[in-house]
Parts: C-alpha cells; sequence; structure tokens
C-alpha cells in the first residue's frame, strides 16, 4: 500500500487514455477566477464578519498567505506532472498509494462538498431577489435544509430551520447538464460568467468605498485574534474564509485538458490569485465599512457561531434585522441598506447568473479527480467511459451532481464550507511535503516551474494549513477522520486489490527509447500473470 507510481508512468497512462487539451492560459485564469470569486465573497463575508468582525480584512490576508504559498507548490507539481487529478496525483507519484487515496479522498470534501456550499450561497441569492425583488414569500421549509449538530459522533438534524433546499437542488443539477455536454462549451460559458462577476463587484467596490466611515470599522476585533473557543475569532474566520480561495486548485486539476500546461498552469494558479486577493480585501472593506459588521451576541452575552440556534434567534431579533452578519445575501443587502435598493437587486441578479460558473469548476475538479483515479484501478473503471458525442466522462458527472445536489438540499452554508476547508487543507498540506520530498527523492527531473525558496515556502504552506485547520469549528475538524476512516474500509476493500500498480499493469511512454517492445513486463515484486497469487 505504499507503493508508488512514478512520474514517468502516470504521464505515459494520461497520454493512452486522455482527454482532450482544448484550454489556453486566457480561459485557464479566467477558470480560476470563475472557480475562486463566488460564496466566499458574495455569501461568507457575513460568516467571516459574525467570527471576526470588521477584522474580517486581516482574515482574508491570512488566508490568501497561505494559498499564495501553497499555489507555488501546486505550480511546480502541476507544471512536472500536467495530469488530472491534482493533489491525488503527486501524493501518489512521491509518498505512495495509500495516502495517494487519502488525499483524493479528502479532495471529495473540498470539491464536491464546496459546489454543494456554493449551490445552498445561490439559493440565498435568489431567494432574495424573489422575497424583495418580486415580493413572492417562498416557504421556508423548501428554501433550507435542517441545522446540523454532532451529538459524540453522531449528525443531528433540526427541523426547524426548514427541509430542504429545493433551489440548490435546481442549479447543481442544471450545472451538471452543462459539464456533460462538453468542457469546451463550459469554459466559453464561463468566461462570460466571469465578465458579469467582476463588473458587479467593481460596482459594489465604487458604491460603498466612498461611504466608509471609520466609526464602522471599531471595534476592529470584537473576538480578539483566537476567539473564545474553536473557530471564533481573527483567525477562525481566516480558516472559514479560506474557502473563498480553494477554487485557484482546480485549475491544476484542469492540466490534462491544456494546451502548453508547463508555461500554462502556473500562470493560471497564480494570475487567478492575485487577481481575485485584491478584489476580496476592497470587497471586504466596502462592506464592513458602509454598514458596519459587528457580531450578533446569544442571549447572555456570549459570542455565537454563525449557523447555530442561538445565531438564528439572535438574528431574529427586529434590532438585528439589518445587521450584515445575518444577511444570506450580504453583498445585495449591503447595498439596498446604504440606499441603491436597485443597484442591490441588480448584483443579486449577477451572483444568480454567476456563481453557477463556481459550482461548475468545482463539480469539473471532482469529476476530473473521480476520473484518474478509476484509471488507476482505485475505483471502477466503468467511471471513465466517454460519452460517444460529447466526449466527456459522464457518468461519474451524473454520480458527481447528484451527490451534490443532495448535500446542498441538507446542509446549510457556513457548515459546508467549514468541512470543505478540513478536505483542502489536508490536501493543500500533503502537496507541501510532496514538493520538497521530491525535490530530495528526484532533484534532477526538469522543473519548468520551481518554487522559489522551496525550503521556506513549502514548510510555511505546511504550517499554514496545519494552523488554519486547528482553528475550524469543532464539528467540521471531527468530519475529516471520520470521513477518512469510511475511505479506508472502501480502499481496502476494493482499491487495494484491484490498483493497477498493484497489480503489475504499468504504462511506459511509447516514445521513449528505454519502452521493451510488446507487453509491459510487471512491477519487480509483482506476482506473475496468470498465477494463482495474482488471482488471489
Amino acid at each position: 500500500m505504499w507503493r508508488v507510481k512514478s512520474l514517468d508512468a502516470i504521464l505515459a497512462t494520461a497520454e493512452k487514455k486522455s482527454l482532450h487539451r482544448s484550454l489556453g492560459p486566457i480561459q485557464l485564469t479566467l477558470l480560476g477566477i470563475g472557480a475562486i470569486i463566488g460564496t466566499g465573497i458574495f455569501v461568507l463575508t457575513a460568516a467571516a464578519a459574525q467570527k471576526a468582525g470588521p477584522g474580517m480584512m486581516i482574515s482574508f490576508v491570512i488566508a490568501g498567505a497561505v494559498c499564495a504559498v501553497a499555489a507555488l507548490c501546486y505550480s511546480e507539481l502541476a507544471s512536472m506532472a500536467p495530469v488530472s487529478g491534482s493533489a491525488y496525483t503527486y501524493t501518489y507519484a512521491v509518498m505512495g498509494e495509500l495516502l495517494a487515496w487519502c488525499v483524493g479522498w479528502a479532495l471529495i470534501l473540498e470539491y464536491a462538498v464546496a459546489a454543494s456550499a456554493v449551490s445552498v450561497g445561490w439559493s440565498g441569492y435568489v431567494l432574495g431577489l424573489i422575497e424583495k425583488g418580486l415580493g413572492f414569500d417562498f416557504p421556508d421549509m423548501l428554501s433550507a435544509g435542517p441545522a446540523w449538530s454532532m451529538n459524540g459522533l453522531i449528525p443531528t438534524p433540526d427541523f426547524s430551520v426548514g427541509l430542504i433546499n429545493v433551489p440548490a437542488i435546481i442549479v447543481a443539477l442544471a450545472v451538471t447538464g452543462l459539464l456533460i455536454i462538453g468542457t469546451t462549451e463550459s469554459a466559453r460559458v464561463n468566461a462570460i460568467l466571469v465578465a458579469i462577476k467582476v463588473v458587479a463587484l467593481t460596482i459594489f467596490i465604487a458604491l460603498t468605498l466612498p461611504v466608509v466611515e471609520t466609526a464602522n470599522l471599531s471595534p476592529f476585533a470584537p473576538n480578539g485574534m483566537f476567539g473564545a473557543y474553536s473557530g471564533m475569532g481573527i483567525v477562525g474566520a481566516a480558516a472559514s474564509i479560506f474557502f473563498a480561495y480553494v477554487g485557484f486548485d482546480a485549475v491544476s486539476t484542469a492540466a490534462e485538458e491544456t494546451k502548453n500546461p508547463q508555461r500554462n498552469v502556473p500562470i493560471g494558479l497564480i494570475g487567478s490569485l492575485a487577481f481575485c486577493t485584491v478584489f476580496y480585501l476592497l470587497v471586504a472593506l466596502g462592506a464592513a465599512g458602509a454598514i458596519g459588521a459587528q457580531p450578533v451576541l446569544a442571549a447572555d452575552g456570549s459570542a455565537v457561531q454563525p449557523g447555530s440556534a442561538a445565531f438564528m434567534a439572535a438574528c431574529a431579533l427586529t434590532e438585528n434585522a439589518d445587521r450584515l452578519v445575518c444577511s444570506n445575501e450580504a453583498l445585495a443587502h449591503v447595498l439596498r441598506v446604504i440606499g441603491h435598493p436597485q443597484v442591490g437587486n441588480a448584483l443579486g441578479t449577477a451572483a444568480l447568473l454567476t456563481l453557477p460558473s463556481v459550482i461548475l469548476m468545482m463539480i469539473f475538479g471532482q469529476t476530473r479527480i473521480f476520473f484518474v483515479m478509476a484509471r488507476d484501478g482505485l475505483l471502477p473503471e466503468g467511471l471513465t467511459k466517454m460519452h460517444s458525442k460529447w466526449k466527456t466522462p459522464y457518468i461519474v458527472t451524473l454520480f458527481t451532481g447528484i451527490a451534490v445536489a443532495i448535500a446542498g438540499a441538507l446542509f446549510p452554508v457556513g457548515q459546508l464550507a467549514d468541512i470543505s476547508n478540513s478536505g483542502t487543507l489536508f490536501a493543500f498540506f500533503m502537496v507541501s511535503i510532496a514538493v520538497l520530498m521530491l525535490r530530495v527523492k528526484d532533484p534532477n527531473r526538469h522543473r519548468p516551474f520551481k518554487t522559489p525558496a522551496v525550503w521556506v515556502i513549502a514548510p510555511l504552506s505546511a504550517l499554514g494549513c496545519l494552523a488554519l485547520f486547528w482553528n475550524l469549528p469543532h464539528d467540521a475538524k471531527m468530519v475529516l477522520p471520520i470521513w477518512g476512516a469510511i475511505g479506508l474500509v472502501i480502499y481496502f476493500i476494493y482499491g487495494f486489490r484491484k490498483s493497477h500498480v498493484g497489480r503489475g499493469i504499468v504504462d511506459v511512454p511509447e516514445l521513449s527509447p528505454d519502452a521493451p517492445p510488446g507487453p509491459v513486463p510487471p512491477m519487480p515484486g509483482a506476482p506473475a500473470p496468470g498465477s494463482d497469487e495474482e488471482r488471489r
């Protein structure tokens, strides 16, 4: 289970059963921007304010700094191995199959759960338009899923908040259908949506910055740097708002569908991250400075987690109705409060149109990770089946879309985002370690992009990921080990026995001068083909 699949074998496998390369540097950067700018800034700004107050601006800087060093690590590995699979593929090449499986399994939390969170965020904006723009009262039981809490190790629902989120189901399934039609078509639609999204945020910044009042920024950090308990304070908000940046690594999962990936993948990764960071800081300043971003308190005056029962009770009070932290459509709400209701509705419409681009990239990334894991034999190979007309892995895309719709229907956005972060931070931590290990194990391999000061940057990335994970809410931290245990059971029941590397099925580049003629021999130590040991 510690067996390693070499980078040469990974590249050879991709060549023999590959996805069509159709994405250039501009498309890739736009895909990155489309994946990054979304629920994190449109919706989770309110949750960050509840945890950190105006100090959420520092939270954005902390989360962005961790992402920046992680992006440099990702860029080196993605340029060396321009194939689908992201952190899963890199871990397989460096640390072995067991840890690669753990990373691939954790990435389900990053991509699929993130897509569900964005679906719920989209639902908040569309319901805001329906209720405030059209004056129609949408049924509460169909506008949100139940609130969940951990009773020991058992998740317990609270149906007093809601029953099922119907809009989240609709958008998740619609995006799934678009992805099945094809990657190029999806990228073209995404480019239009990214332009709308950037224009909407630019207008928001232009209208809010002139009315910023320093009084609204005080107290700057009402819950302190770390808060009274896990998940609160500036660092706790950074751990949650980290979700606003995670889309950048979805660019690396598209490496196998990118033209000239050695050059274009680092451009897409770092370019999209830098562009979005500037936007986040300006939007956060505009929101907090225009109407204030102070958290609501429980009846006893204590700090409360966003999405909790005590938080919902506090937001139900009349005096808290206009608080930023209580809004499900934070940016549109800010514009309405400062006297621009029509512009607020327009921004809500922009969110309605553009948030599906984030769902698109998250489901896109998830299906490509499933695709490459199935191609390695760790998941059923039927998942790699391509559609005869659209040339996309339609089975795994449909399966992923249905799972995303179910999670979006039943869970609130804040909890989904924190759960997604737990898997993301684990994957980023493993990538940070993999860069260092590969520098030691294979120092002479050509690296089209080299992480600068790698022995400083990679450890900073690993420590940053650990620090943010530690400051997630307790329930979100508990999901990762439970989810990991489920994954290990599946691996030892299926993947361990079906693994192509374990069975000696190793692809060798056909054009390599060292490639043997005829069948590829089994790996050293692998059972002989057709033997009783192989059948066992």
